[in-house]
């Protein structure tokens, strides 16, 4: 059984930097694409960010481009989002997901999600 474990959100003021960790368990991690969503208040969820099983492809929608940056370490079975030059409007719940296949950028591809960390960006 897939299993996710987000960690690393926090509260942090505008221009601030955090880095969140996935956890990955119960299957072959390296296999498979990773992603990142983000849900805010009242917002359907949103996608982010993937990386290929291999970390060679990597894909960040415009609303984060150059400010986050998705990476991954197949020998610890994590999977990373750096965020960087944080804006309140970043302010959501981060949810790692896995892929279906070993490279995507559609967000219909994802599932097997995590818990979710809370990030809160303050004006």
């Amino acid at each position: 059984q897939v299993q996710l474990v987000e960690s690393g959100g926090g509260l942090v003021q505008a221009g601030g930097s955090l880095r969140l960790s996935c956890a990955a368990s119960g299957h072959t991690f390296s296999r498979y694409a990773m992603g990142w969503f983000r849900q805010a208040p009242g917002k359907e969820r949103e996608f982010v960010a993937s990386i290929s099983w291999n970390g060679g492809s990597t894909y960040h929608v415009d609303s984060v481009k150059g400010r986050f940056t998705i990476s991954r370490d197949n020998a610890k079975n994590t999977v990373y989002l750096q965020m960087n030059s944080l804006k309140p409007e970043d302010t959501a719940v981060y949810y790692c997901a896995r892929g279906t296949s070993a490279w995507t950028i559609h967000p219909r591809d994802f599932g097997s999600w995590g818990q979710g960390t809370q990030v809160t960006v303050s004006s």
